[in-house]
């Protein structure tokens, strides 16, 4: 990667968090003193990113704005679509059509859900890629008994030491990766991962730790287990 390429990450914070309870976008939902966003954002930055693209839902921009107006890197907005590779679509178009972020190679996609990222690993998955990885995914171990369960109700205990669990920031060359989801279009394939609509056209990915604080927020307990892993930093 040349030094005047940016590393920009895509920011995808269109999600409504339902299963929170009333409230705002899951993305704005507060902890600690700032807004999941903003706390997204930090980690990138601290890991390495000097862009961001945030893929928001429409008529949420003024209140995004507010919330990142003290952002630690500058960020520019572009409205979702109705699933999660179409949002991921919207933020690469949108660096592709802004001739300042077009000159990068790597584009990096994050869930703001995964708000309390440490910056170590968004710097594993950045160097994965200047090492020649075409995509980068940060994994952690599970820790749980895991059982499978068949149509009949029946179950069976899984072994876990091969298991990883996904996280982000995925990290990707940025011209494989808007391939890998144009084919997923063009296949009617839908992918809740970025990594899987790459691998669907061949290519492998890289694994590097992750961490067990960036958990996603998907849930009130998960609210209250982020808030004090934030606290707990300062």
């Amino acid at each position: 990667m040349e030094p005047t390429q940016p590393v920009v990450a895509v920011v995808v914070a269109a999600g409504a968090g339902v299963r929170l309870g009333d409230g705002p976008p899951k993305a704005l939902r507060d902890v600690a003193g700032r807004s999941l966003v903003r706390h997204s954002l930090d980690g990138l930055a601290a890991g390495g990113v000097d862009r961001a693209v945030v893929v928001i839902a429409p008529g949420e921009q003024a209140a995004f704005e507010t919330a990142l107006a003290d952002s630690p890197i500058p960020a520019s907005y572009v409205f979702g679509g109705a699933r999660r590779q179409d949002s991921v679509r919207a933020g690469l178009d949108a660096i592709a059509g802004d001739p300042v972020l077009a000159v990068c190679e790597y584009v990096l996609v994050h869930d703001a859900a995964r708000a309390l990222v440490p910056g170590a690993v968004v710097a594993r998955v950045i160097e994965a890629l200047k090492a020649g990885a075409v995509g980068c995914v940060p994994v952690v171990a599970v820790v749980d008994s895991i059982r499978s369960v068949d149509d009949a109700g029946g179950s069976v205990v899984v072994d876990r030491s091969p298991l990883r669990a996904v996280q982000t920031p995925q990290g990707f060359k940025r011209s494989l990766l808007e391939a890998a989801l144009a084919h997923a279009d063009q296949a009617g394939l839908e992918v809740s991962d970025d990594a899987t609509a790459v691998e669907a056209i061949g290519q492998v990915v890289a694994l590097v730790e992750g961490s067990r604080e960036a958990l996603k927020v998907t849930e009130p307990a998960d609210l209250v287990l982020a808030e004090a892993i934030a606290r707990s930093r300062v």
